[in-house]
């Protein structure tokens, strides 16, 4: 069993593999699973885009259709997700945690959002995990849907366009990039978890300020 979830784990996050075998469509079918359903909050969305502009630019893939079918995939997964939220609301606050749902994902999206409101469609975008439950959340907190679909457009143009464009325009760049897309992944999955990093980092030190007697404000 351990074996098996093990090679699971590792098809999935060989994202060289994953483009090979199912080109575009596979690459559009894991970022929809990746920000409409729970199970997806694992998947390599950003590592993914990446590495298929790349492919894209040595001419595998079509850079146009990658873009557009993409595009769609990420905003049509988060309306799945709103609506999820919406429709099961604050019940899923009481839900347990089972092997694709865990509960402190969804609150770490609650107080993303309770932070930074609207623009939280747009900056979860780029924060693995927090990507996949801001959607329900949004919906949960009965933000209007014309107002979620406005920020939802956005943000998935913009992601999207950003990871994809960002590995096309950097394979045209530096010669021989794909011979070296491991780098390329590994500084991806660095600079995805960087923004959480740092958000823990700051408010450990809140805290660590709060209990010391020293105004919070003095730490922005």
């Amino acid at each position: 069993m351990i074996e098996s979830i093990q090679q699971l784990l590792h098809n999935v996050y060989d994202v060289e593999q994953i483009i090979q075998w199912g080109g575009t469509v596979l690459v559009c079918a894991i970022v929809f699973v990746e920000t409409g359903l729970f199970v997806g909050f694992f998947l390599p969305g950003d590592s993914l885009l990446v590495t298929a502009g790349v492919f894209a630019a040595a001419g595998h893939l079509n850079v146009g259709t990658l873009l557009l079918a993409a595009t769609l995939c990420a905003i049509c997964g988060d309306q799945v997700g709103y609506w999820i939220g919406r429709k099961a609301g604050h019940a899923l606050y009481g839900r347990q945690d089972s092997r694709f749902f865990k509960r402190r994902h969804l609150e770490k999206a609650r107080q993303f959002y309770q932070r930074y409101g609207g623009k939280t469609i747009i900056f979860a975008r780029f924060m693995p995990i927090v990507r996949t439950f801001c959607p329900p959340v949004a919906g949960a907190a009965e933000m209007p849907y014309a107002r979620y679909f406005a920020y939802d457009i956005v943000g998935g143009c913009v992601w999207v366009g950003s990871m994809v464009l960002g590995g096309y325009f950097l394979a045209s760049l530096v010669p021989n990039i794909k011979d070296r897309i491991h780098w390329v992944i590994a500084a991806v999955v660095v600079l995805s978890f960087l923004p959480a990093g740092i958000g823990a980092l700051r408010e450990r030190l809140r805290r660590s300020a709060s209990a010391a007697g020293v105004a919070p404000e003095h730490l922005d």
